[in-house]
């Protein structure tokens, strides 16, 4: 199979022109028309118009791309059914939200070697967006994100939520809070939509960063306050530096197990999916 075909169709049903798709997969523009001549000459049809307004599907198109989705998955499992594993009978790809990975990985995985003892583990840490991609185009089999990215290939549930206390160093209450000495939290949209909605007045800060781990290394380095996840707010409470802001609300942030949609009913996935509300939840 010519996989690079079926990659550069479904690059320019995004994109809606060739000159993108071409510096998107880092080729030239002519061999861009090259793939899409050779696909169309082997399905004997038209799949793409191109006009001054870009790039669109023709009726034969549309009907092919739903087709073109499935082929892409399929190839993508079918290579790592053959991907030398060891002695292990399966390889499981997963993602996992960058902000999960410290506090959630090891359980996740003791849990889940316990639960698939053939089963080898590839993990890969990153951001909602490029493993909602990675899922769609087979490159992972599972992830915990943050934020659902609507695709037609694609399947969310909500797995769990997480808890997250502002904590501070200068201040016992919300009202002794100077918004110079806040730093803003901005982990997905929805928790900076919440954060927004919940403390007005702290939500224009100077310092503003998306993630946990870099959360709690400022604080360490410079003071003031801040939300963190419920476990890491009462770490750093613990080494006396920090309190909990007493009148404070806390803010929850939604945690999605994602899979391909195809295997939204598979008995792995189903596994998967209850083993991490389980840990969530406990």
């Amino acid at each position: 199979m010519q996989i690079e075909l079926i990659d550069t169709f479904l690059d320019l049903i995004e994109t809606r022109s060739f000159n993108r798709t071409a510096d998107r997969l880092g080729v030239t523009q002519s061999t861009v028309s090259a793939r899409v001549k050779t696909l169309e000459q082997a399905l004997g049809a038209t799949l793409l118009r191109r006009s001054r307004a870009g790039t669109d599907l023709t009726t034969e198109g549309l009907r092919f791309e739903t087709h073109a989705r499935m082929l892409r998955q399929d190839w993508a499992a079918a290579r790592r059914a053959v991907a030398p594993s060891g002695e292990a009978a399966l390889t499981l790809r997963l993602g996992i939200q960058n902000d999960l990975a410290g506090p959630f990985l090891g359980r996740l995985l003791a849990e889940a070697r316990k639960m698939l003892p053939q089963t080898a583990f590839y993990i890969e840490p990153d951001y909602s967006n490029q493993m909602a991609n990675d899922l769609a185009a087979g490159h992972l089999d599972f992830a915990l994100l943050f934020t659902p990215k609507p695709h037609p290939d694609l399947y969310f549930e909500t797995a769990g939520e997480l808890t997250y206390r502002l904590v501070s160093s200068t201040a016992a209450l919300l009202a002794e809070i100077a918004p110079q000495d806040m730093i803003f939290a901005h982990f997905s949209p929805a928790f900076e939509r919440a954060h927004r909605e919940a403390l007005p007045r702290l939500s224009e800060a100077p310092l503003s960063v998306g993630q946990s781990s870099a959360l709690v290394s400022l604080l360490e380095a410079l003071g003031g306050s801040a939300y963190l996840m419920d476990e890491a707010a009462r770490a750093l409470v613990a080494t006396g530096r920090f309190r909990l802001v007493a009148d404070a609300p806390a803010l929850t942030q939604p945690v999605y197990a994602a899979m391909h949609l195809r295997n939204r009913t598979a008995r792995l996935h189903r596994r998967l999916a209850r083993l991490v509300a389980r840990l969530l939840a406990g």
